[in-house]
């Protein structure tokens, strides 16, 4: 009994943090402080990773960065804090962070007990595992016995315990809470197996001593739908970030890039203009009634603009970071756009 008293004084204490954060008006303090500040990983190459000069790059990173360009037409008005996994949520619950935007994923339990809202998935993953070549492994199912390094307070330490325990293996597990260290644990030996997020292997897999010495096992054991999460609370704040993510699916969809923005605008500003472009761009109507639908949720009306200038549509986003012409090389798959087979599909601006 008394431990079920805590656990309700501690998620009733998280909400109340929560709703006391959000309360004040994220966005207001946003426009207020002149940067947005993200929370993002420890450093995962094509997702949120610094350089030697501190210089930030990343899918994740470029979604703050839209949020940053949507608010101040500014892209690079957002600074980084890098979370591990445990600390995350209580830097978001805090305040001390505007937005996570940090390979995590939607779950019922975070969307519901945590006082957390899932804008959106950025990523559609899944967990995977990666071994050494030298083992000869080429199926997870032939990991009976292993030992497994994982990151503490995540979704991949329950996932790898339900995979194990439902293929009727044993293993033992090195749960580890700095990324940085984490890899170098497996890449040192102490463990025969590395889990997470598919993409994150990918990304882990270039850190290595020895790269092409490791495998990545075809077996996708897990659901993970990567994306960016606010506070409860702050329905406002919420939308802002929500539909920024659309923003970036919905340029892609009708052909709207960095390099041609511009130029789809002054084609579209005359009578005959596409009016489903107008709404996206905020092209205003012959009359000079406002098309767009910035202003509605604090924006300017050619906030989408701003948006595709600064950091391009997701596409532009996805190919910069991860896709074919980087060390990562991730084909678009289930994160192509849905009239391209994929599960990318955003509600309409209008």
């Amino acid at each position: 009994m008394k431990t079920k008293f805590l656990s309700w004084v501690l998620g009733a204490a998280v909400s109340a943090v929560a709703a006391t954060a959000a309360s004040a008006g994220t966005l207001d303090d946003i426009k207020q402080k002149g940067f947005v500040q993200c929370g993002v990983s420890q450093g995962l190459p094509g997702f949120s990773n610094p350089d030697s000069n501190n210089n930030w790059t990343g899918m994740d990173v470029d979604f703050c960065r839209a949020v940053a360009a949507a608010i101040f037409n500014d892209p690079q008005k957002v600074k980084f804090s890098p979370l591990n996994s445990k600390e995350r949520f209580t830097a978001l619950q805090s305040g001390e962070v505007d937005v996570l935007s940090r390979n995590t994923t939607w779950t019922m339990s975070r969307d519901t007990s945590l006082g957390l809202k899932f804008a959106g998935t950025m990523y559609y993953d899944g967990q995977g595992f990666m071994v050494k070549s030298s083992l000869g492994v080429d199926s997870a199912l032939k990991l009976d016995g292993a030992t497994v390094c994982t990151a503490t307070g995540t979704t991949t330490e329950l996932n790898l315990a339900d995979y194990f325990k439902a293929n009727n293996m044993k293993y033992q597990v090195v749960a580890i809470e700095d990324a940085n260290e984490l890899v170098k644990a497996y890449d040192e030996g102490r463990c025969d197996i590395f889990t997470t997020d598919q993409s994150g292997l990918y990304a882990e897999r270039l850190k290595m001593k020895n790269p092409a010495e490791h495998v990545i096992l075809p077996e996708i054991i897990s659901k993970e739908p990567l994306g960016p999460v606010v506070r409860q609370g702050d329905d406002a704040w919420f939308n802002v970030v929500k539909w920024t993510y659309y923003a970036l699916l919905t340029a892609e969809e009708f052909g709207i890039t960095s390099a041609n923005v511009d130029e789809i605008k002054t084609k579209n500003s005359g009578a005959d203009g596409n009016p489903e472009i107008k709404r996206i761009l905020g092209i205003a109507n012959e009359d000079g009634s406002a098309a767009g639908f910035g202003t509605g949720i604090g924006l300017s009306e050619d906030w989408v603009v701003s948006i595709v200038k600064g950091v391009g549509n997701y596409g532009e986003i996805f190919e910069r970071n991860v896709g074919a012409g980087t060390d990562l090389k991730i084909a678009r798959g289930k994160n192509a756009l849905w009239n391209n087979g994929g599960l990318q599909y955003a509600p309409p601006i209008r």
